[in-house]
């Protein structure tokens, strides 16, 4: 590896302003991996879920007079498990939500409101058909996030996935087919019982395919979930730590052969499809969630929603707060949690704008962590950028702990 060969390039345009995150906690099935709160949708009535989330959205606007070019991103589960109709029905109202609020900004203009700078959807691929691909991009989504995860059919079944390997082929087609140019796909690595030839196989049909964006994660075993649980009994073997190693150079060598840059510890883009979304969290930047289990960054409160479809409905619906957990970060906090998130991206912390944006001067803040890695060659300070170098990018989260506090 050459250590060396560092991020000299600007940090891609985050953004100044607040972002729109929308949960849709449903999915077909669990997938056993999954530690992200969903439930199975046959177990609810999904009309009722959306007409919550419309509330709440309703409710929202009056607190959060967000900017007409904010950012939109629909995330699960699997929103595209959601009835058509319910579906658009949900995409309407945050348009009209959008459109309204751009409508009060510009009302001295003689002009259009602007629309959203990104609107992403997350989709299964075997839940998409070029129909309700077409309807999504004419009712204003500009981006898709795909949730491929392997290209093997026994990673997919180990995994619990529904979908096929075709099935994402086709997604991808008829993305295309109904007008979208910005698709991303979300792959896993370092799953049991596979190789490093079995995921460079899948990188390459990701490549193959000529998407714009590539997410690739290693598997977690999170608290809780089925996996987990059968790591405990000695059921699954996680793969070997340096094979996950390799996994994830090999990810970043042959991304960047082709064309993708690093933006981000786990995230890959031809130049200009960086996820703008993503880029204002990893910013730090304030956003607003909306739905069950949902978080938001917003007037410097950190507020969790209730994670429980049930409770979040009934809370909506006899007009109680949906928040279960709510924190004010202090100054300290809110500068470790920053530099957490910034190190997160290849270009890391930008000195002048962390201490813009917290009033600390990161250098003299994190001196001792700093000091101790930048002697291993784990951090690099160079042209007003404090960023990880290539080496640390497979151990980052270990050495990102040492900057959640001070």
């Amino acid at each position: 590896m050459d250590n060396q060969k560092l991020d000299s390039e600007p940090c891609p345009s985050g953004r100044r302003t607040a972002g729109l995150y929308v949960h849709i906690p449903f999915c077909e099935a669990k997938c056993r991996y999954c530690g992200f709160y969903s439930e199975p949708i046959k177990n609810h009535a999904p009309e009722r879920l959306v007409s919550a989330i419309i509330a709440e959205l309703s409710e929202k606007r009056g607190q959060a007079p967000f900017p007409p070019n904010q950012t939109i991103y629909i995330g699960g589960g699997s929103p595209s498990c959601l009835p058509a109709e319910q579906l658009l029905r949900l995409i309407h109202e945050i348009t009209s939500w959008h459109g309204l609020q751009a409508r009060e900004n510009t009302a001295k203009m003689a002009v259009l409101p602007p629309k959203p700078e990104e609107f992403t959807i997350e989709v299964n691929p075997g839940q998409v058909s070029k129909g309700i691909l077409s309807r999504l991009r004419t009712a204003g989504v500009t981006r898709l996030s795909i949730g491929a995860q392997s290209f093997n059919p026994d990673e997919l079944t180990f995994l619990g996935r529904r979908h096929s390997v075709a099935d994402i082929s086709r997604a991808v087609e008829v993305a295309r087919q109904a007008g979208f140019e910005n698709i991303g796909l979300d792959l896993i690595f370092a799953i049991p019982h596979s190789t490093l030839e079995s995921w460079k196989y899948s990188l390459r049909s990701a490549i193959d395919l000529g998407v714009q964006h590539i997410s690739a994660y290693a598997l977690t075993y999170e608290e809780g979930t089925p996996l987990q649980k059968a790591v405990e009994a000695g059921e699954v073997e996680p793969v070997d730590e340096e094979i996950d190693r390799q996994m994830y150079e090999t990810t970043i060598d042959e991304l960047e052969k082709v064309g993708f840059k690093q933006y981000e510890i786990s995230n890959f883009a031809r130049p200009g499809f960086e996820c703008k979304h993503n880029l204002n969290y990893w910013a730090n930047k304030p956003y607003i969630g909306i739905g069950p289990a949902a978080g938001s960054y917003w007037q410097g409160k950190r507020t969790l929603n209730i994670a429980d479809i049930k409770k979040y409905i009934e809370a909506v619906e006899q007009g109680t707060t949906v928040t279960d957990e709510s924190e004010i970060p202090d100054n300290t906090q809110i500068a470790c949690e920053t530099a957490v998130l910034n190190l997160r991206r290849r270009c890391g912390i930008i000195l002048d704008e962390f201490k813009n944006q917290t009033g600390f001067d990161a250098m003299k803040l994190f001196a001792e962590p700093i000091g101790r890695y930048r002697e291993l060659g784990l951090i690099e300070a160079t042209d007003g950028r404090l960023f990880l170098t290539r080496d640390a990018l497979p151990i980052a989260d270990s050495v990102l702990c040492d900057f959640s506090t001070t």
